[in-house]
C-alpha cells in the first residue's frame, strides 16, 4: 500500500499492525436483514484459529475468553457486510484509496477477493494468529473506475456538493472502498493491513476511519438498531425484508453489476455540546422521535409510520416541519429506501460515519437535497469526508471479485 509519504515494506506492515493492536482500535459495522418493511427512510443501519500455546486466541493460557463469533461466508450472490451477519458486529474500519496509474483493476480485485477468502477462513498468516470470527470485508469501486468499465453502468455518478461540508480534496471521492467489520476490535486493523499489503504499490490511501456501534436495541422481530452519539436509536427504517431489498437495495442489472449495490460514505462531525444543551423535548423535536423509545412524535410504536399530517388541537404539527423524520421521509422526498448504517466515531472528532446502501444514487441525493433545505438535524453536523462506490457483486472461486466488470 502506498501513501503520499511512505513506501510499503514488510517492516511497515509489521509496524502498522503492531501499532493498531497496541491501540486496540474499536470500530463498528452491522447488517440487519429480516424485519418489517416501512415506507419511510429516516435516520435511524468462528473462523479457524491456528493459535497454540502463547498465541492470540489460545485456550491453553489464562482464563477462557468469550465464545468466538460465528463465521460469515465471504462468497455468494452478494458480498458480506451489507445484510449479513445479523445481529450486528460492533467494529468497523473503512479505508478509501486510489489506484495508481500503472495498476490494473481486474487482477488487483481478483487478488483482493482471494485474500478475503483466506482471511475469512483463518488461513492467511497475516492474521497473526487472531481468529477471524465473524469478519466481513466489503469492497467497492468509485465512479472513475466504473466509467472505465462502461459509462452507462450504475455507479458512474460522483456525489454533488452539499451545504455544511468542510471536505479536503483528499477526503472527497476515491477509487476503492475497503470496509472491514468484526466483533473483535483487533481484527479490522490487522485485516486492512493485510489487504493493503497485498495491493502494495497499486493503491494509494486517501483516508481511513474507525468507528463503533453500541449495544443493539430490539426494534421488531429480528431487527435491531443501536443508539447514536446524540442518544437516539439509529437505523429504524429501511428495506429490511427480502422483498424490499430486491426493490430498493440490490442492483438487478445490467449483468456485470447484478447483485451489487451503491454505497454512500460520509464522515460527519457532531456538535455534541450544543445538542446536549437542548432540553429533551427540544432534542426530540429535532429528530421527530422520542429519545427513550424511538416512537414517532405523532404516536404509535417505534415501528409505526410517522403520521406527517397529525396535528395538535391548536393546529401545530406533532412532528415539526423541520424534524429529521419529516425531511428524510421517503414518501415526502419521492425516493426509494436506503439501507442506512451509521457508526459512532471519536477521532478525529466525535461524530458519525454514515454509510447507506441503495440501488439508485438518486435515493441518497434526492433525500439529502430535501434535507439540505430545512432539516433541523443538519444544523448540528459538518461533513468532513464524502464518496460513493459501486459495491461489487458477490464472488466465489469460479467468479473472481470484480471479474464481470474487469475481466
Amino acid at each position: 500500500m502506498r501513501t503520499p509519504d511512505h513506501h510499503p515494506s514488510r517492516r511497515r506492515f509489521l509496524d502498522a499492525t503492531g501499532a493498531m493492536v497496541a491501540f486496540g482500535l474499536a470500530a463498528g459495522c452491522t447488517a440487519d436483514s429480516s424485519a418489517s418493511d416501512s415506507s419511510a427512510s429516516d435516520s435511524a443501519t468462528s473462523g479457524s484459529s491456528k493459535s497454540g500455546s502463547g498465541e492470540p486466541g489460545s485456550a491453553s493460557s489464562g482464563a477462557p475468553g468469550p465464545a468466538a463469533a460465528a463465521p460469515v461466508p465471504p462468497t455468494g450472490a452478494h458480498q458480506a457486510g451489507i445484510t449479513l451477519p445479523q445481529p450486528a458486529q460492533s467494529n468497523l474500519l473503512a479505508v478509501v484509496a486510489d489506484l495508481t496509474a500503472s495498476a490494473d483493476a481486474g487482477p488487483l480485485l481478483a487478488e483482493l477477493g482471494t485474500t478475503v477468502r483466506a482471511l475469512a477462513d483463518g488461513s492467511d498468516a497475516r492474521l497473526l494468529g487472531l481468529p477471524p470470527g465473524d469478519l466481513t470485508v466489503t469492497i467497492g469501486v468509485g465512479p472513475r473506475l466504473v466509467r472505465m468499465a462502461g459509462r452507462s453502468l450504475p455507479g458512474t455518478t460522483d456525489l454533488p456538493r452539499f451545504s455544511r461540508e468542510r471536505i479536503a480534496a483528499q477526503a472527497r471521492g476515491g477509487d476503492l472502498l475497503i470496509q472491514v467489520c468484526a466483533s473483535d476490535a483487533l481484527v479490522p486493523p490487522v485485516v486492512a493491513t493485510a489487504l493493503l499489503d497485498q495491493a502494495g504499490d497499486r493503491l494509494r490511501e486517501r483516508w481511513r476511519q474507525s468507528a463503533h456501534r453500541g449495544p443493539n436495541i430490539a426494534v421488531d422481530k429480528a431487527l435491531t438498531a443501536p443508539r447514536n452519539l446524540l442518544g437516539f436509536i439509529d437505523g429504524i427504517v429501511g428495506p429490511h425484508t427480502t422483498a424490499a431489498q430486491d426493490r430498493h437495495l440490490w442492483l438487478a442489472g445490467p449483468a456485470p453489476v447484478a447483485g451489487g449495490t451503491i454505497a454512500v460514505v460520509r464522515r460527519m462531525e457532531l456538535d455534541l455540546p450544543r445538542f446536549a444543551a437542548l432540553s429533551v423535548a427540544e432534542q426530540e423535536a429535532v429528530f421527530g422521535r422520542r429519545r427513550a423509545t424511538g416512537d414517532p412524535l405523532s404516536g404509535g410504536t417505534i415501528t409505526s409510520d410517522p403520521s406527517l399530517g397529525a396535528k395538535t388541537p391548536d393546529g401545530r404539527y406533532l412532528i415539526p416541519a423541520d424534524a429529521h423524520v419529516r425531511r428524510a421521509n421517503a414518501n415526502a422526498v419521492g425516493a426509494g429506501l436506503m439501507l442506512r448504517r451509521s457508526y459512532s466515531t471519536d477521532s478525529p472528532a466525535a461524530g458519525l460515519l454514515f454509510i447507506s446502501f441503495q440501488n439508485d444514487i438518486r435515493t441518497f441525493t434526492s433525500t439529502l437535497t430535501h434535507m439540505d433545505d430545512s432539516d433541523a438535524l443538519l444544523g448540528f453536523t459538518t461533513t468532513t469526508a464524502s464518496a460513493t462506490f459501486l459495491i461489487l457483486p458477490g464472488f466465489d472461486s469460479r467468479r473472481p471479485l470484480g471479474s464481470p466488470l474487469f475481466p
